[in-house]
């Protein structure tokens, strides 16, 4: 009835202090009636209305106050300028009917290196002392390696599957040197280097990969699906972009706990195509999260190439909607990702603000093991990259040049990796694979009857049907 009323006045009712959002809901709108239309009704009409009016404005100053409180919400509000009402949003009135489908130019793309390991003319030199810079390219060449032995591994059947990392090894080192140990990291599925750089053990990735005893998953992830409490490094899963809301909530825990860090979120080009990175960087831009977002844009979503997934300038435009505080570089020059990566820990930490990053490289090998690349692109594509816009040549001519790098030293590094790589391999072979109580473990404190009872037919399946069809028992602890 309240509404139904003749109205000609609105008042909203606004947290005080930095805008209008409650719950995640439109700002609560109340509609008290003139004095002109209570004037219209009986007796009884007029002080019911009265009363639904006084009603209404009592919550609406509550709220206010409530939310004022808290330092209120959001960082726009709705509110009477001295013309009128007039929406935050709203910028300069044209009379010109627009529709805007692009940025007037092309984001900028942030360059250290060319393609020939020099400097390019008007860029700082990096801030990268020659131990630093060394060890990037030694780990840089330490996950290749491992790339390399561990696919083979898997098309002898020794894995069940893997996923390499060639071409981007420079988004790995590049960014890892850039943060601390106690920032915490969600990675996709291509990020081995940053969680080798951090501390994880050569050995370790192999006892993942094969699965046994000692496996920090206890066997129950996929291979290359890595995760360390030690390392700040959370489980990857494999649904695609889950990661990045979680991200965004480990941050607002780091801000409300006062810590000094901040979360590195790592995705591709085709999780951000998913809803799950949209409401990711939502929450962290109107709950001012401490969170990096670090976007791989390497080309490919699995076989889908980017001109068929999307149509605007990249990923980093998205960031900028979300106003958040976006910067683009070159992914295959791992000075330009370090630089980025650290300016943008700065902005998280000192700023408390979230920062969207967008690495430009190419993914140089297949998806993974299950995919076959050469069925949606050409050799000579990839051969192109691999001799011209190769991150690990790019950083070692520049080391070359700076006479930091001895004659041989290449080899050297590829051949003590080699040798860890199919050591850590064959002892990861030879040890025990976990029993079959591990399966129902560690999701409840105390196991659900459902779950027991899954158990209890899982036992009594395999002493019905033994080794002899399912010889991995064989191998159990």
């Amino acid at each position: 009835a309240l509404q139904h009323a003749l109205m000609n006045k609105l008042v909203f009712a606004l947290p005080a202090g930095r805008g209008p959002l409650v719950r995640g809901c439109f700002p609560a709108c109340i509609m008290v009636p003139s004095a002109q239309a209570l004037s219209k009704g009986g007796a009884s009409r007029k002080r019911g209305r009265a009363f639904a009016a006084r009603s209404a404005v009592g919550e609406a100053q509550q709220l206010q106050r409530r939310m004022a409180g808290k330092g209120g919400m959001g960082h726009r509000k709705c509110s009477s300028a001295a013309g009128g009402a007039q929406h935050p949003n709203i910028g300069t009135f044209s009379t010109d009917l627009q529709f805007v489908a692009k940025f007037q130019e092309p984001f900028v793309t942030f360059r250290v290196l060319d393609d020939f390991g020099d400097i390019v003319p008007g860029a700082a030199e990096p801030d990268v002392g020659r131990e630093c810079a060394v060890r990037m390219f030694r780990m840089m060449l330490r996950l290749n390696v491992m790339d390399s032995i561990l696919y083979e591994a898997q098309r002898q059947g020794r894995l069940s599957f893997y996923m390499t990392n060639y071409g981007e090894e420079a988004t790995h080192m590049g960014s890892a040197a850039a943060l601390e140990d106690e920032d915490v990291v969600f990675g996709q599925y291509r990020e081995a280097g940053v969680l080798l750089w951090r501390g994880f053990t050569i050995q370790e990735a192999c006892d993942q990969c094969v699965a046994n005893e000692d496996s920090s998953d206890k066997g129950r992830m996929m291979p290359v699906h890595y995760g360390s409490a030690r390392h700040n490094f959370h489980t990857i899963s494999s649904p695609l972009a889950t990661q990045l809301p979680q991200a965004a909530g480990a941050a607002y825990a780091l801000k409300m706990q006062g810590k000094e860090a901040c979360v590195v979120c790592f995705f591709g080009d085709g999780a951000a195509s998913e809803g799950d990175f949209h409401g990711a960087l939502n929450f962290a831009a109107t709950l001012a999260c401490p969170v990096v977002f670090f976007c791989r844009n390497n080309g490919y979503a699995i076989s889908t190439p980017i001109s068929e997934q999307y149509k605007g300038d990249g990923i980093a435009v998205r960031g900028v909607s979300y106003n958040i505080k976006t910067v683009r570089c070159d992914g295959n020059d791992v000075f330009a990702v370090h630089a980025v990566m650290r300016e943008a820990r700065r902005i998280a930490v000192q700023e408390g603000q979230p920062v969207l990053v967008e690495a430009m490289t190419y993914r140089g090998g297949h998806h993974s093991t299950s995919d076959d690349a050469t069925r949606y692109r050409g050799s000579e594509e990839v051969s192109v990259w691999a001799n011209t816009n190769n991150p690990i040549a790019r950083m070692k001519m520049y080391l070359e040049k700076k006479g930091w790098l001895e004659e041989g030293a290449e080899e050297g590094f590829r051949e003590e990796a080699k040798k860890e790589v199919l050591e850590a391999l064959v002892a990861a072979e030879a040890k025990r694979k976990r029993g079959v109580e591990d399966m129902f473990t560690d999701v409840y404190d105390s196991p659900p009857k459902h779950l027991r009872e899954q158990e209890e037919e899982v036992r009594k399946h395999l002493a019905e049907f033994g080794e002899a069809e399912y010889p991995i028992l064989k191998e159990m602890a």
